[in-house]
């Protein structure tokens, strides 16, 4: 793990070079994911169990590919009580906050007859994608769908690679307690082929949502248009800004948290203290060689950073210059520093707030925008499965004294026809009135 101060010389080319980590796709990536999607929409339910066979070694057919619910309540009767008690938990705790974000439709009128507004409608069908195989996150699976339920999605539906046929029994437990409809044993690129374009066995959707690895966000990104999605995950990252008055080992323990997530993951201590910078880095790498994984390892040596920052209040531009996934507050009066932060996925406020907890019971959402897109995108949430559509009814005496307004601006564009289709209005005065009333 480098330690590094922002006066060197070769800091500003290292803090981009970790800043641009995956900014593009290797197009041979690119070509595979492409023929998937091609193929997936041509030859539907053939093409996507072919594909599964070849990449997660299981043959599935029409009968097979979907969760039974024999299988469902079979994975209720596999998961330990105590398991169970934390998933439910967890569970709560997700809807609690989550249900704070329900929206309503509005409307207003104005004294001319002109009546405005927004109606909510919730997503008719939505398509969760939750990482599966050797791998398993339930608290992905809670997090995506609870918000489409609030939100009153029509139907969920969610997608996870099997092994050896079958789902792990506390991932269909976290689908049933979060509202899934219906679960498909399939991951990959083809999977979100068939959720965007649908198959036989597998509907279409309008929109996809949940992090995969850098297949499956590069078939997310070419499917939108066909469908909705989400954003596009990259890989992990954590920021950490101490003061230097923070236990080295924590810090290297939370850096570690994420490092451990893929070797593309980026972990980022930001303090003015050069000699606590030193001592969390030594810690991270004495803490990540007791791993059993050697992620987190290549990780550190990868996108690792110890950076000396002239002050706090540098820490916190580069921060914001980095608009991280994950950004930890360790110091004593964190909520004093807040309202500095513009730039970050999720924020932890002081020495108890380890991001870990966001990651599985605190209750916001731990689906957050990576690769400095918190610039301008936010968690994943209600709002994601909740469409739109604006109102606009205007009165007679509405039309009447503002159509020639709106007939100008057509003048303006130069576009005739919608200058036509006020003045004819305009042009006939009350007998504007349909013929029937």
């Amino acid at each position: 793990m480098k330690v590094i101060g922002t006066d060197e010389s070769s800091f500003a080319v290292e803090l981009d070079r970790i800043k641009n980590r995956r900014i593009s796709v290797p197009k041979a990536v690119e070509d595979v994911v492409s023929k998937i999607l091609d193929d997936v929409e041509a030859r539907g339910d053939d093409a996507l169990f072919e594909y599964t066979e070849r990449f997660d070694g299981i043959l599935l057919n029409a009968c097979t590919v979907e969760v039974s619910p024999d299988e469902i309540e079979s994975a209720f009767r596999e998961v330990n009580a105590d398991d169970m008690d934390i998933l439910r938990f967890s569970a709560a705790r997700i809807e609690a906050f989550h249900r704070k974000q329900i929206e309503e439709s509005w409307s207003y009128s104005d004294d001319e007859g002109v009546k405005l507004g927004q109606v909510l409608r919730p997503l008719e069908r939505v398509g969760i994608y939750a990482p599966g195989g050797l791998a398993t996150y339930p608290s992905t699976v809670l997090m995506a769908a609870l918000p489409a339920r609030i939100a009153g999605v029509g139907e969920i539906i969610l997608v996870t690679p099997a092994r050896n046929g079958c789902v792990n029994p506390v991932m269909l437990v976290a689908a049933r307690l979060s509202g899934v409809n219906r679960v498909f044993k399939i991951g990959g690129s083809q999977a979100i082929a068939a959720l965007a374009c649908g198959t036989k066995s597998v509907p279409r959707v309008d929109k996809i949502v949940g992090p995969g690895n850098i297949y499956v966000a590069t078939a997310k990104r070419m499917v939108y248009g066909k469908t909705g999605i989400d954003m596009i995950a990259g890989p992990s990252e954590i920021v950490i800004i101490s003061d230097g008055m923070a236990e080295p080992e924590v810090v290297a323990a939370d850096l570690l948290s994420q490092a451990e997530h893929d070797p593309m993951a980026s972990a980022i201590l930001l303090t003015p203290d050069g000699e606590f910078a030193g001592r969390v880095a030594a810690e991270a790498e004495i803490q990540a060689k007791e791993l059993e994984s050697t992620v987190a390892t290549e990780a550190l040596e990868n996108y690792g950073a110890a950076i000396i920052t002239a002050d706090m209040d540098e820490a916190i531009d580069i921060a914001n210059s980095l608009a991280p996934e994950h950004l930890e507050l360790a110091v004593e009066r964190a909520e004093d520093l807040l309202d500095r932060i513009t730039n970050a996925g999720a924020v932890f406020l002081g020495h108890s707030t380890p991001e870990v907890l966001g990651d599985y019971i605190a209750g916001p959402n731990h689906i957050l925008p990576t690769g400095g897109t918190a610039r301008f995108s936010s968690p994943l949430g209600v709002y994601d499965f909740i469409k739109r559509m604006n109102i606009i009814s205007f009165s007679d005496k509405a039309l009447e004294k503002h159509g020639s307004k709106a007939a100008r601006f057509a003048d303006i564009e130069g576009l005739e026809a919608h200058k036509r289709s006020i003045m004819i209005r305009l042009s006939r005065g009350k007998a504007n009135k349909p013929k029937n009333s």
